[in-house]
């Protein structure tokens, strides 16, 4: 089943039910307004909307309508909370190596995560907004999911049970913020603005094989002004699954449904991917001359984030975004 949310209806929009083919929907009045009262009461709307779904599909629902992805806000607009890792070691280790500081050995047993802003969210094809060029402005490619109540001190081995739907992400960074405000020790707040998803968020089961219960083995596609610069897998090398991710950010707080949890830049230890971010770019050019020689995203530069099923098809649409000066 795939979900996404209408941007009229107010701030949390309007949810619909999209087909598999992402060309037709279906709206859920009478069922759920919006994705955020569809989580707060998981097991008994999630048949509703699943029926909803299989009418579709089936092309029994007369009220269905073209999507216009154009239409689409995220597919939560806004969220209680929004928590992301790093759980893909190898980017972490890049990032290290390439300003000379060691790797510490816990950073393999225990996932790094913040907290990021979710009062609002920028839609698929939301432009990404700035005021300068010199604040390092990149994409980074992400998988997450959405869970439903998670108990405080879950168990890995219980957490994968309240993943309730997976989506796409572009965690906009502006690097050339981030170093002075980890400087201070304190977190992000400047350097992360405002995170877009995907048009679509999908039930795990509808990823079929390629979801084992806690990671996605399909490649995620970056293309930088129509330039293909990575195609990452997104189940290789991720050191930290979303369950053991769900029960480190539970350790000691409940997670309130509609939590947001992201999996943080996918990376790939063999390069031969390409890259899900700048800044991972500039880190091997680094690495290697001394100094990055790619610059950082610039006012007009479009990014396309994309992850395409076995079949060749879009699993969750495309972040599709430029970006542009405030």
């Amino acid at each position: 089943m795939k979900l996404a949310s209408l941007k009229k209806g107010g701030r949390d929009g309007t949810l619909i039910v999209v087909s598999s083919d992402l060309s037709r929907a279906v709206t859920t009045h009478g069922v759920a307004h919006t994705l955020q009262e569809a989580l707060d009461d998981w097991s008994h709307m999630e048949p509703r909307l699943r029926a909803l779904s299989d009418r579709l599909e089936a092309g029994a629902a007369k009220e269905a309508f073209p999507l216009d992805v154009a239409q689409l806000a995220s597919p939560l607009p806004r969220a209680y909370q929004w928590l992301d890792g790093s759980a893909y070691v190898n980017h972490v280790e890049l990032v290290r190596k390439a300003r000379g500081a060691a790797l510490p050995e816990s950073f393999w047993s225990d996932p790094l995560m913040y907290q990021g802003g979710s009062d609002g969210f920028l839609a698929p094809t939301e432009a990404i907004r700035a005021k300068d060029e010199a604040w390092g402005i990149d994409f980074e490619a992400e998988i997450a999911v959405v869970t439903d109540d998670v108990p405080m001190g879950v168990s890995v081995a219980e957490a994968g049970k309240h993943i309730t739907l997976v989506m796409l992400v572009n965690d906009v960074s502006l690097r050339g913020l981030i170093p002075a405000e980890l400087a201070k020790g304190f977190g992000f707040v400047h350097g992360k603005p405002p995170t877009a998803f995907g048009p679509v968020a999908v039930t795990p089961d509808a990823l079929g094989d390629a979801w084992d219960g806690g990671k996605l083995h399909l490649p995620v596609t970056c293309s930088l002004n129509g330039a293909k610069v990575g195609w990452t897998d997104a189940g290789l090398d991720m050191t930290f699954d979303f369950p053991t991710l769900i029960a480190h950010a539970a350790k000691t707080r409940p997670l309130n449904a509609g939590t947001i949890i992201g999996s943080g830049t996918v990376s790939n230890s063999d390069q031969k991917h390409g890259y899900s971010c700048i800044a991972e770019i500039r880190m091997i050019e680094t690495i290697a001359g001394g100094k990055p020689t790619t610059p950082f995203m610039s006012f007009g530069d479009r990014i396309r984030i994309e992850v395409t099923g076995r079949d060749g098809a879009s699993v969750f649409g495309a972040v599709d975004q430029v970006v542009e000066r405030v």
